[in-house]
């Protein structure tokens, strides 16, 4: 093996955001410091050595402003105060500090295309006269369209004096009215005052939804749907740009910080457009596209066997457009997302092996990690008895509006099963009998913690987390990560993704196997050299033939060569 010959001067160059690595945590499932059954800030408090040993530099804080908790937190009742659930705000300034000390920066979740039908700008915009009323999105008669709901039903909601008001999402999170000038500068002064606490950022909730078509035209309505598909007229609409624009002038362009959309129905030439530094707009947006290729026809319920060349054709579509201009975010998991392992991996026999695989084959594409609580565990998905068990208002509407339709429960929960945003949300697994709190968690724990916990992955050198702690230093040391080019090789392979990383005369080739099976590839047909490489990270000893490696079920590793070498 040779003597590693890469310095860190290229990645200390870089915005501190692309070398980073972020870990969200879901505040409800993380830790529960008082034994009411729900997590909260001084339970993250407890955990935060934890993830200083983890490595991780950016702390995702899903929703812990004040809420009637319609959505989990993604209904905010006031953008200024905590929940008394999840603790008070001087907890939240601990917060901050605590992690600062920890080289840890706290990016909170900006929730500004809705907010909760209790919220006062809300309440007040009820009264055609209120100098709140044009906040919302608010028509007098009938709905002026067809449009659904995120969460099934209409979008469109009555109240008693006959009139409507817009809502994508659950009627309890009405949307802002972003073409409204004074509510626009009551969100960005709401953005300065978190920022003005220290935290490093925000993780903007589908902020690509807040501008809509101002005529509102009807959607197509398709097979199987009784109401119109919206979506043309509020993803990525006509004064997006505009609005992000104007918010990072007035706000983000006084901070050093990290800025993410998430945003549904975003292509790459959209991504471009928000994330080129020049347009002064986001640093990275999330998309959803690789998230939904294991869904067939009517949506993410209606699910199929993910076919792996889609994955890699995907994955390198997004690497390329973005290799020189904008950036991209890297996640398999979130709170909204089935657990990965369950999904993509084997979460069984080779559960360790497969999660490890998965691993690494996220963390060596070019772009900001991002890690959800457990998934450096392992965590998997969870089946509860029966639909009282679960709790989010998008399953149980699912639920509702299919059985009503004729279909037997026995086939929705298989649905739920592989689908449902509970199964992210059950409660992180400390310890061999959960170790999340004293009392009973609001939403069940997986029984499967016996076995899959922080306790005991620590302390085990060949663990899923000993593996991401090494992905994390790496990124930390080698400038391949944020700087190497990216090609795809090996396209239309059914079990094996295969990819180089470029950079000046040195060539990663990461080699992964998605299947069961055990496959072989050969150098030539990947234009490998044929000696002289050094392993960066393996999940297992890479084994070598006459020709070429073979890849036991769910191995993984990257193998670096000198350009010449062996040639």
């Amino acid at each position: 093996m040779r003597e590693r010959k890469w310095g860190v001067s290229v990645v200390q160059q870089q915005p501190w955001w692309k070398t980073s690595v972020v870990y969200q945590i879901y505040p409800r499932s993380f830790m529960d410091s008082n034994g009411d059954g729900i997590g909260d800030i001084p339970g993250i408090l407890m955990k935060l050595d934890y993830l200083e040993k983890l490595g991780i530099d950016v702390i995702w804080l899903s929703p812990v402003y004040d809420s009637p908790n319609d959505d989990n937190g993604y209904d905010i009742r006031d953008y200024r105060t905590i929940h008394e659930e999840f603790g008070t705000m001087e907890d939240l300034e601990t917060l901050i500090e605590e992690a600062k000390k920890r080289g840890i920066r706290i990016v909170m979740d900006l929730v500004v295309n809705h907010t909760s039908d209790e919220h006062v700008w809300f309440t007040e915009s009820k009264s055609p006269e209120s100098p709140y009323r044009n906040y919302y999105i608010w028509k007098q008669g009938n709905p002026p369209n067809n449009w659904g709901s995120v969460f099934s039903g209409s979008a469109w909601e009555r109240t008693e004096e006959d009139w409507h008001y817009l809502h994508l999402f659950s009627r309890k999170q009405p949307d802002l009215n972003w073409r409204h000038e004074p509510l626009r500068q009551d969100i960005y002064d709401m953005m300065t005052y978190w920022l003005d606490k220290g935290i490093g950022g925000f993780r903007m909730d589908v902020i690509n939804f807040i501008s809509k078509h101002p005529e509102l035209p009807d959607g197509i309505v398709h097979e199987g749907s009784s109401f119109g598909d919206g979506s043309p007229y509020f993803m990525n609409g006509p004064e997006i740009h505009t609005y992000l624009q104007e918010m990072h002038e007035q706000v983000l362009s006084h901070y050093d910080i990290l800025t993410v959309g998430e945003m549904p129905g975003a292509t790459t030439d959209d991504a471009l457009l928000y994330t080129k530094p020049e347009r002064n707009e986001l640093n990275m947006v999330f998309t959803f596209e690789h998230m939904d290729l294991d869904s067939g026809p009517g949506g993410k319920w209606n699910f199929t066997q993910l076919h792996l060349p889609d994955l890699k054709r995907n994955l390198e579509k997004w690497q390329l457009a973005l290799a020189h201009e904008g950036w991209n975010s890297l996640y398999w998991n979130n709170h909204d997302q089935p657990r990965i392992v369950s999904r993509f991996g084997n979460d069984k026999e080779y559960r360790v092996h497969s999660a490890k695989m998965l691993a690494l084959v996220l963390h060596g594409l070019k772009g900001t990690p991002y890690i959800y609580q457990g998934e450096e565990l392992g965590m998997t998905n969870i089946q509860l008895p029966d639909i009282s068990h679960y709790k989010d208002i998008e399953t149980l509407n699912m639920y509702n509006e299919r059985l009503a339709a004729g279909e037997e429960p026995e086939s929705i929960m298989k649905r739920i099963y592989v689908k449902g945003r509970d199964n992210a949300r059950t409660p992180m697994q400390w310890t061999s009998d959960g170790g999340f709190t004293t009392g009973t968690p609001w939403l069940a724990q997986n029984p499967n913690t016996v076995t899959i916990n922080a306790d005991q992955a620590v302390n085990d050198p060949d663990s899923i987390f000993a593996f991401y702690q090494q992905l994390i230093r790496l990124r930390k040391q080698l400038p391949m990560f944020t700087e190497g080019s990216f090609e795809l090789l090996v396209p239309e392979d059914e079990a094996l993704f295969v990819y180089t990383r470029t950079l000046d005369s040195t060539v990663w080739y990461i080699l992964a196997n998605f299947t069961e099976e055990t496959h072989h590839i050969k150098r030539t047909s990947i234009s490998m050299p044929g000696s002289g490489y050094e392993i960066i990270l393996a999940n297992t000893q890479p084994t070598e033939t006459s020709d070429g490696f073979e890849l036991k079920p769910y191995d993984a590793f990257i193998l670096s060569f000198e350009k010449g070498e062996g040639q």
